[in-house]
C-alpha cells in the first residue's frame, strides 16, 4: 500500500503545475523569493498591480486538506507574501489582500496563497474572485481560526 501511495504522490507532482514551478522545472515562472519550504512567484493572470502566489514545496491539495498542525505553515506563507510585497515596493500594508480559494473554486489543486496589492486596485472584472468571507475566498485569519477551532484532524471549510 505504501508503494502505491508513493507512486500516486509522484504522479500528482508530475502533473501539478505548481510542483513543477517549485522544483525549478518551469523556466517561464517569475519566482520572486524561495526558501526550503515555500516559493513565491508572480501570478500569470494578475488581478492587481501586485499579484503573487505563495506555495509550499510539499504538495498539499487545498485548504480543505489542512489540519491544526499546518497553522504554522499558513502563518509562514502569509509572512513570506508580506515580505515580498515590501521588497516589491508596497508600503501600504493596510491595502493588501491575502487569502485562499476554496474548492471547487481552485484552478490548480496545490495549496496556494493569493497575495494582492493594492487591494483597492483589484481589477473590477476579477474582484468577485477575491471577496473575503465569500464562498470562494477565505482570508488567512479565517483559515487559521478554523484550523484552531476544529477538533478533528482535518478542516472542512
Amino acid at each position: 500500500m505504501a508503494e502505491k501511495d508513493s507512486r500516486s504522490r509522484k504522479e500528482t507532482r508530475r502533473y501539478c503545475n505548481f510542483c513543477l514551478i517549485v522544483s525549478d522545472g518551469d523556466p517561464e515562472a517569475e519566482i520572486l523569493k524561495k526558501n526550503d519550504e515555500l516559493v513565491c512567484f508572480k501570478d500569470i493572470c494578475p488581478a492587481a498591480p501586485h499579484h503573487y502566489l505563495v506555495v509550499p514545496r510539499e504538495h498539499l491539495e487545498s485548504c480543505n486538506t489542512l489540519h491544526k498542525g499546518h497553522i504554522g505553515l499558513v502563518k509562514r506563507m502569509a509572512e513570506l507574501g508580506r515580505e515580498v510585497l515590501r521588497e516589491q515596493g508596497v508600503t501600504d500594508m493596510t491595502d493588501v489582500r491575502l487569502g485562499f480559494h476554496k474548492p471547487p473554486y481552485t484552478s490548480v489543486h496545490h495549496l496556494h496563497l493569493h497575495v494582492l496589492a493594492p487591494s483597492s486596485q483589484i481589477h473590477k472584472s476579477m474582484l468577485y474572485k477575491f471577496i473575503p468571507g465569500s464562498v470562494r475566498f477565505i482570508t488567512v485569519s479565517y483559515l487559521i481560526k478554523n484550523l484552531e477551532d476544529y477538533r478533528n484532524h482535518t478542516c472542512t471549510l
